[in-house]
């Protein structure tokens, strides 16, 4: 913090007793200034009231920047159209967890660690068939990740650096392990393990798609699509899940068990179900002459439809991400030739909307999410399976943030306040009295 920075105030005034407090303002190296209330309730005694968070800066951080208004989203300062159209997913890892995108030797070292540690515990395997064969793939995830701590026991010091990173690279490689191992127990498949010749992208989807009865040759077309996938996902600032993280974290809790907690938290959706909401949206149109009807809906204040994978609660242009995952999802329907109704209502429902002037003057652009959930389910991979992926890819993003924060010297546990509403001081009474 430079001393410019150091010497601005906002001066908080009661209107009630006439008494001021002066609160040093923050300046980040991007973004909006930030009043720090820390002393606040000691020179006022008063806290904050802030519900979801929506004008509360939670931490300082140098992983993620992200100006909704102009579509920015930065990653250790480097767009987010840059390292997903010039670098892999493994060099997006790499600069997440360490601050800088990697050197040659940097990568081949980052990559070497994280294939190495993609095997999981073989009695992990056991743990799998506690779950009924219909279960979501998100709740096996809840209970395996949170188990990885019952495995990993030499990594579980938080306050060494050196196990804090061996749990970084565990998680980062285990996870896709994991996941693919959620959807084989789903479809009654046998797992299939890692491969140590494959890329990441690569060696996920074979875990997902290979079977023990027949060689298995990963679409290269597909393995990018799915590499840009997980660096469009990897992070996403202070978002809900984060946070979970970020709180979990505080309380020193172990990291697979932070980690866990961030799944759970993704698991809704109104978070990382957001693909999901598109594929059982298009499902509800059904064909494209439906299209003219569903969008009036939208546009009828009193009714309760929405478009989804339009818009952003973050950016009130074009999300940046779209304008990248758009080009995948031409390049993976356009290899595939799939001749799939979903898809090409999906694709008209696109082309209506960006010509649609009710959309276009509201800056309702196709998001992430939109693109995502058609190129996936291109892929094979069923809807139950969207959220999982999602998790996969931010992973990286929640344990470099975890991480960051274990790095804080002033940590402490989270604890926020509350304004009670509730019934003030009474008697008890006893139960025959009442």
């Amino acid at each position: 913090m430079s001393a410019d920075t150091a010497q601005k105030t906002f001066t908080l005034t009661n209107d009630q007793t006439g008494k001021s407090a002066k609160l040093p303002v923050l300046d980040g190296v991007l973004g909006t200034p930030v009043i720090d209330i820390r002393k606040l309730h000691e020179e006022t005694g008063h806290f904050t009231f802030d519900p979801s968070f929506m004008a509360t800066g939670s931490c300082k951080s140098r992983i993620t920047f992200i100006d909704g208004d102009k579509g920015v989203l930065l990653h250790r300062g480097y767009t987010i159209q840059d390292l997903a159209e010039k670098s892999t997913f493994m060099e997006v890892c790499y600069a997440l967890l360490y601050g800088d995108l990697p050197n040659a030797k940097e990568l081949k070292e980052f990559e070497h660690n994280i294939t190495y540690h993609t095997m999981v515990h073989e009695q992990l395997h056991f743990f799998f068939r506690g779950f009924r064969r219909d279960a979501h793939p998100m709740a096996i995830m809840c209970g395996v990740v949170g188990a990885l701590s019952a495995f990993y026991h030499d990594s579980l010091d938080i306050h060494d650096p050196q196990q804090r990173e061996i749990s970084a690279h565990r998680l980062i490689a285990k996870l896709p392990t994991l996941a693919a191992m959620s959807y084989k127990y789903s479809i009654g498949q046998p797992f299939m393990y890692p491969r140590n010749d494959l890329s990441f992208a690569e060696n996920f989807l074979y875990m997902c798609f290979a079977v023990p009865a027949e060689p298995y040759t990963v679409n290269p077309v597909l393995a990018r699509a799915m590499d840009r996938i997980f660096t469009l996902h990897a992070d996403h600032e202070q978002n809900a899940s984060t946070s979970t993280v970020r709180l979990a974290g505080s309380s020193q809790a172990n990291p697979f068990a932070c980690i866990a907690a961030g799944i759970a938290c993704l698991w809704g959706p109104a978070h990382g179900g957001a693909n999901q909401a598109v594929l059982e949206m298009l499902e509800e149109i059904g064909h494209k002459d439906n299209i003219p009807e569903f969008l009036a809906k939208v546009k009828d204040k009193g009714d309760n439809t929405r478009l989804m994978g339009f818009g952003h609660r973050v950016y009130k242009n074009y999300d940046p991400r779209a304008e990248v995952l758009k080009k995948s999802c031409d390049e993976v329907l356009a290899e595939l030739g799939i001749n799939d109704p979903l898809l090409e209502l999906a694709q008209e429902l696109e082309r209506i909307a960006l010509s649609d002037p009710y959309f276009v003057e509201r800056k309702l652009f196709p998001n992430v999410d939109f693109y995502s959930g058609i190129i996936l389910k291109a892929m094979g991979f069923p809807t139950s399976m969207f959220t999982v992926l999602f998790a996969v890819a931010r992973t990286v993003g929640w344990i470099s943030q975890w991480k960051e924060m274990m790095e804080e010297p002033a940590l402490k546990i989270g604890r926020p306040r509350q304004l009670y509403t509730g019934p003030a001081q009474r008697d008890y009474v006893p139960v025959d009295k009442r």
